[in-house]
């Protein structure tokens, strides 16, 4: 896809900002002692990179979370780059942004961004149930915003996933995009990177089984003799686009509806994704999101929960049975195999404010919500 001068220029400029800031700030990174400062409450998540820590400021008494990165896995412009790029490009009210609080210690880098007190995305979807659909398309509107500053900012997050979405409030009105370890500017080359994940994207299959090929459940015994006999395949390399966000946030949305995932990894030997390469071919959807509320509009009993598209165009894949024709719509715009045509998140909005999920599946999933609260309820008590 194509840019205007305009934003190429803007992108290089944006790209270049970074790199002096880290340069800058390189020079200004001092010494501290954490506890000097902060008073650390409780460990908020943790990952390869190290762990983030709720902590309050002695003197300030502000809440804050601070990212700590071991030095010994971590390496300076790493660090610095993800400090300042949270500083200055993350002014969006849906994206985590730093406090400008830098620091190092023998063992660690430190910087201070904003904290989640209700935790994470990943929390708040129940297995099997999801999340109830107006507190999703909440979540969906605020990670659009997010995702489409960094996009015309010339940036791709790379790595847009329930842990990485923060809940500043209780029921999703206010929730946060972070962890920028991944983040790149559109062009960069790249080498693929292929794993068994719902959402790695299809046109990374191209590397499968090549040197870079990580496997995203992070159990090498899942890997087929002919994964481990492709190791020394060549490395391949991409360039980066927007279009990898639009695909994981489709995957992310489909987890929030249902608690599940729509196929357990991309790719041309997964029986359910390639149900849904047949749905997506053969549909034959509305020309404009005119005609997708039209025809969502029209109650025609039966014919979503028979596998069909409303119109009975082509069989719907199993796992989007549940979904209305407007759901269908949003999907197929997200998740389009070819990455040129995929969606932009600005586009996504169109689809909000309308039914996703089917009378059946919605009165389903209330009841199951019902039976969970309950559990929940007796637990406590037993407790």
């Amino acid at each position: 896809m194509s840019q205007s001068p305009q934003n190429t220029c803007k992108m290089t400029a944006a790209t270049n900002l970074l790199g002096e800031m880290c340069h800058l700030t390189a020079q200004s990174l001092t010494m501290m002692n954490t506890s000097e400062h902060f008073q650390v409450l409780k460990l908020l998540g943790e990952g390869s990179y190290g762990k983030v820590m709720l902590a309050v400021h002695r003197k300030r008494g502000t809440p804050m979370a601070l990212k700590f990165f071991s030095r010994e896995s971590t390496s300076l412009y790493s660090f610095l780059k993800e400090y300042n790029f949270s500083l200055s490009f993350c002014s969006h009210p849906s994206l985590t942004s730093a406090l400008g609080i830098a620091y190092f210690t023998p063992s660690h880098y430190i910087f201070a961004q904003q904290a989640g007190l209700f935790g994470d995305l990943y929390n708040v979807i129940l297995p099997e149930i999801g999340m109830e659909e107006d507190c999703c398309q909440r979540v969906v509107s605020q990670l659009c915003g997010a995702l489409s500053h960094l996009h015309s900012l010339g940036f791709v997050h790379r790595d847009l996933k329930p842990e990485n979405v923060f809940l500043f409030d209780a029921a999703c009105r206010w929730v946060k995009l972070g962890d920028y370890g991944m983040v790149k500017a559109r062009g960069t080359r790249v080498p693929e990177v292929w794993y068994s994940s719902p959402y790695c994207t299809p046109e990374a299959e191209i590397a499968r089984g090549n040197r870079d090929n990580w496997n995203g459940s992070n159990d090498n015994n899942n890997d087929t003799k002919e994964d481990r006999g492709k190791q020394s395949k060549s490395r391949v390399w991409v360039f980066v686009e927007p279009s990898t966000d639009s695909w994981a946030l489709g995957i992310i949305t489909y987890a929030m509806l249902t608690g599940t995932h729509p196929w357990a990894q991309t790719s041309s030997d997964c029986l359910s994704y390639q149900k849904y390469i047949e749905w997506f071919q053969s549909s034959k959807g509305p020309v404009d999101e005119t005609d997708v509320w039209a025809e969502h509009k029209q109650d025609v009993p039966g014919t979503i929960e028979a596998g069909y598209d409303k119109g009975g165009y082509a069989p719907v894949a199993p796992q989007f049975t549940c979904f209305t024709p407007l759901a269908h719509a949003f999907f197929h715009l997200l998740l389009d195999p070819s990455p040129q045509c995929r969606g932009h998140p600005e586009d996504v909005l169109r689809y909000l404010g309308g039914d996703w999920m089917t009378d059946v599946e919605r009165a389903r999933l209330e009841k199951e919500r019902k039976k969970s609260k309950e559990k929940g309820t007796v637990k406590e008590m037993e407790g």
